[in-house]
Parts: C-alpha cells; structure tokens; sequence
C-alpha cells in the first residue's frame, strides 16, 4: 500500500461515525470498481481530505472525480463530491455548476451532508458515469 492510501486508512480509522463518512465510503467503493482507476488521497487538515480518481485513458487532466471531505468543522464534516461538467449528466438536476471549479474548469459539484440514500446512490452513479467517460 502506498503512503496516501495509507494516510486515507488511517484518516478513516479516526474519522467518527456519521452520514458524511458512511456516504465517503460508499464514494470510495465506487470509485475503486471503476476499471482501470487510479486513486490519490491529499491531506489538508483544516480544509480538505481529497480521494481523487484518474484514468490513464484520460489525456491531460489529472483526475476524473474529486472527492472532498471539508474538514472545516471536524464535528460537523460534509462532502463535495466534483466532476468536470462535461462528464456526468445531472437530470436530476443535484448537483450545482461551478464555473471554473474544478483545476480550472466547470464543474458539476454535489454536496452531501445527510443520511439520503437516494443521493448517495446517484452520486454514485454519477461516479460509474465519469469513470466510464474517462476511460474512452
């Protein structure tokens, strides 16, 4: 294992049980059945916890889906989960448009802060969808 799964094993571990951490561990069980991903995990306690997917498909964008524990308020963490805009559909109309809010470009961003199996199982399938994408 390397070091960042490593440091997102140990994150996990203390992370106290709540919505948020049981919805990031469904995230991470998507994206790690995502064929052929790649996954990095970056620490910024105070900020962010990132899991982050990339495809070796992918030509010059360092991921696919960006993964984002805000860690502002450790007692009361949430969420966001962003993918460029272009790569999932949103019918459902979730998620929100973030102009430039992903390394740059538009971004399609969900926040997930609560028990809602409904949203949790659409993000997730916004995940498959990008990973799909990705790997074209």
């Amino acid at each position: 294992m390397d070091n960042a799964m490593a440091e997102l094993e140990e994150f996990i571990s203390q992370w106290d049980v709540c919505d948020a951490r049981d919805a990031f561990l469904v995230f991470r069980q998507t994206l790690e059945a995502v064929e052929g991903v790649r996954l990095d995990f970056k620490v910024r306690p105070g900020i962010t916890f990132s899991l982050r997917g990339a495809h070796p498909a992918q030509q010059g964008r360092e991921l696919f889906v960006l993964i984002d524990v805000i860690d502002d308020d450790p007692e009361q963490r949430w969420l966001s989960v962003c993918f460029y805009d272009e790569m999932v559909t949103d019918t459902q109309e979730q998620g929100d448009r973030v102009p430039g809010g992903l390394m740059g470009e538009n971004a399609r961003c969900f926040n997930v802060d609560e028990a809602d199996e409904d949203l949790v199982a659409y993000v997730a399938e916004r995940i498959r969808e990008a990973g799909a994408n990705a790997a074209k």
